[in-house]
């Protein structure tokens, strides 16, 4: 998006895990700061140097170790690219447990190091009950080995979870083993449209009683969203297009029974048409159909920049106040931008993107800190699932106490006291 601009006289591209170690032995010693990088998609500058410190790429990474395709699990290296994994793994009958609209870009690695959320999160959960192991390397160059593909393990303290999320700055992760969940043969996707927020959120419901255990991904999008993928976007076409709605859903569904999921679907959508929940609606009749209503979805963040300046907010609220802040945040900021809201409605997950057609301070200053101070007063979280990174490590004290904010800084001078891992990312400079 051209927001984060680093700049660094040294990258450095390992190939083994012995050849990233020798690289933070060698930094620790002589105290060069490092930024580990993936595939550099992340929203939040964190993969971006600061001040000149060593880049180390991970894309010479990118081996698939094993498969156990009996478990389903799966062991690889932290530079392959996620898109790459998902086509290994459905050839065995098996999909990833994360799905993103970057996944054609961005390492698992990354995902890992961020605690990416995604389009399956609803169905699947987050990647602390997907991963199983990870080798990752630590400041000194230590690498701890806890590659371990065993559902179940309970001898001492979980440590693998310290390192998911932490955007390398605890330590470099360079293998994992994931958890895949089985290919299921029956996929149906329906986009919806609904009159009200309030509607969105009793359809919600509504889809988790009669849906069940197939519901695999609830996503709204407000119209804002829809007129600017019909705009920017090539190729789409408009499901709905006989008249404006003011919110639209995407529903999927993936289970084994393929004519009693589409007859479940069915019967769902005429009842909540029949209770007034949707206005309209329709069920994709092959997979063409279905991938156009994903790019849709998934095109939003692509044709906001498009426009020209993007200010992109990742926010965790109650189901029930999701939406106000798109609202507030629309009175606030008049004619000057226009305010998208979007995002995983099931797992509570807005994505508030402000579009203008430049960067300016003055629209920065109307939005910042009023969204944060927002969250906070909700007791939501500001980052659900791209991280803190450089945008919001001075941020943190929105969502965590001061307790639980120096205690996250004693983790990090313990594992890595020189401060060399990905310095000014995740906690604010005044606790270290």
């Amino acid at each position: 998006m051209g927001k984060y601009r680093g700049a660094s006289q040294l990258v450095l591209l390992p190939k083994t895990t012995t050849e990233v170690s020798k690289i933070l032995s060698y930094c620790n010693t002589k105290r060069l700061a490092v930024v580990p990088q993936g595939g550099n998609t992340g929203l939040v500058g964190g993969s971006v140097p600061v001040f000149d410190e060593v880049i180390v790429g991970l894309a010479g990474m990118n081996k698939i170790i094993s498969f156990d395709n009996v478990n389903g699990i799966l062991t690889c290296e932290a530079g392959c690219v996620l898109e790459n994994l998902s086509t290994f793994v459905e050839n065995e009958g098996f999909i990833m447990p994360l799905d993103l609209g970057a996944k054609g870009s961005c390492h698992i690695g990354g995902n890992i190091s961020t605690n990416a959320g995604g389009l399956r999160f609803i169905r699947y959960g987050s990647l602390h009950g997907n991963v199983l192991g990870l080798e990752v390397v630590l400041a000194d160059g230590t690498i701890l080995d806890m590659l371990t593909t065993l559902r179940k393990d309970n001898t001492g303290y979980d440590l693998k979870h310290l390192f998911i999320g932490s955007e390398g700055s605890l330590g470099v992760v360079t293998k994992i083993s994931v958890l895949t969940p089985a290919k299921l043969s029956s996929t149906n996707v329906a986009f919806l449209s609904c009159n009200d927020y309030t509607s969105c959120q009793k359809l919600l419901l509504a889809a988790r009683r009669s849906l069940g255990e197939i519901l695999s991904a609830f996503e709204f999008m407000d119209h804002h969203c829809i007129d600017l993928a019909m705009q920017h976007l090539e190729g789409v076409q408009n499901p709905l297009p006989a008249s404006p709605y003011k919110f639209y859903v995407l529903v999927e569904t993936t289970g084994s029974d393929e004519s009693s999921d589409k007859t479940k679907l069915e019967a769902f959508l005429l009842r909540s048409m029949e209770d007034g929940l949707v206005a309209d609606g329709v069920i994709a009749q092959d997979i063409s159909q279905a991938s156009n209503f994903w790019r849709i979805r998934e095109g939003i963040s692509e044709a906001s920049v498009k426009v020209g300046a993007v200010y992109k907010y990742d926010l965790s609220i109650t189901v029930e106040k999701l939406y106000d802040i798109v609202e507030e945040m629309r009175c606030r900021l008049g004619d000057n931008a226009e305010v998208l809201g979007y995002g995983h409605l099931g797992d509570g997950n807005l994505h508030l993107n402000i579009v203008s057609s430049k960067y300016d301070d003055n629209i920065l200053a109307q939005i910042e800190p009023f969204v944060y101070e927002w969250t906070s007063a909700q007791r939501g979280s500001i980052s659900a699932e791209h991280g803190l990174g450089l945008m919001k490590a001075e941020k943190i004290h929105y969502s965590k106490s001061p307790e639980a904010v120096q205690l996250m800084a004693s983790i990090k001078k313990l594992l890595d006291p020189k401060s060399i891992l990905n310095p000014y990312k995740v906690l604010p400079q005044s606790v270290l």
